[in-house]
């Protein structure tokens, strides 16, 4: 099968598209033939320096959407034919951006039956990562003040979604000329980061969601009201804005998206609900993959970014 494999780190042009052997489903696993994956910063962060993957050769990629080819040993979810999205176990069960990949059966759910296969690819690991971060960790409530870091970018525009189909005020951050897309999400309250300091213009936040890092978590932790919670979806390990947190009267906590069977029905039935839908900032076929890297390294992308097959 064709994929997109590196040998060594580094841009865009170390991706190169070769042959190799197509893999086999294991017990409780499935082979999916691919016909979209979308990509997100975590695969030019891998590309670039390794991340948990350490040192090539390795074929990236974790959104898949396409068809069951074979079910191994004791699936009973799937069966050859049928259509599927889902997110590869994060970090390690890495590889979409390939003809076919296997993985988990319980990774996937059945693709909305509304979408094709290029918008259901774009959504998996940035929905989670939003769903995970919003309903599983901080039960976002109807009412409650959920400011979104980086609102136009790939998980945030889907969490601007989520939010709101929770019932949610929406505070988001981009750049002036994409406030008319977060107005086009739903959020209620665009914030000018490069001209506005949004810890001096946003208070009294139940809920924020750090897709940022650095500087940013720790002064979200001032906008929040006593007990409200910070989610960083860039875990660190270290321990100092958490104590921060403590010393505010607030809460933080780190996330690592997880693959996520349940969560992928709730976002499915959010999908068919009409209620979530990724921008698609630009598409590719396979071997234009180093293309699209190029795109998404710039940080200026509304949305996301996807791979196409036949």
């Amino acid at each position: 099968m064709r994929a997109i494999r590196q040998d060594v780190l580094g841009g865009p042009e170390v991706l190169q598209e070769v042959e190799i052997d197509r893999p086999a489903p294991g017990p409780s696993e499935v082979l999916v033939r691919v016909r979209a994956a979308g990509l997100n910063p975590t695969d030019w962060k891998h590309r670039a320096n390794g991340g948990f993957l350490k040192n090539p050769p390795f074929v990236l990629g974790w959104d898949v959407s396409g068809v069951v080819e074979a079910v191994g040993l004791g699936v009973t979810l799937f069966q050859p034919g049928d259509e599927v999205f889902g997110m590869l176990p994060y970090p390690y069960g890495v590889g979409s951006h390939a003809e076919y990949v296997k993985g988990p059966a319980r990774a996937f759910a059945r693709k909305p039956a509304s979408v094709d296969h290029e918008q259901a690819g774009a959504i998996p690991l940035a929905a989670l990562t939003a769903w995970q971060a919003l309903v599983d960790t901080a039960d976002v409530q109807p009412g409650q003040r959920v400011l979104i870091h980086a609102a136009a970018g790939g998980v945030g525009h889907l969490a601007v979604q989520i939010a709101k189909a929770r019932g949610a005020y929406v505070i988001g951050t981009a750049s002036a000329g994409k406030h008319d897309f977060l107005r086009e999400l739903g959020v209620d309250e665009p914030v000018d980061y490069r001209e506005t300091d949004f810890a001096e213009a946003v208070s009294d936040v139940d809920v924020v969601l750090d897709t940022i890092g650095d500087d940013y978590r720790f002064r979200s932790l001032r906008v929040l009201r006593p007990g409200g919670l910070l989610v960083s979806i860039l875990p660190s390990g270290a321990r100092d804005f958490i104590e921060e947190a403590e010393r505010l009267g607030v809460r933080a906590i780190e996330l690592l998206v997880e693959a996520d069977h349940a969560g992928m029905n709730a976002i499915a039935d959010l999908v068919e609900a009409g209620k979530l839908r990724a921008t698609i900032a630009g598409s590719f076929p396979l071997a234009e993959a180093a293309k699209a890297h190029e795109l998404g390294d710039t940080g200026r992308t509304a949305g996301k970014l996807v791979l196409t097959l036949p």
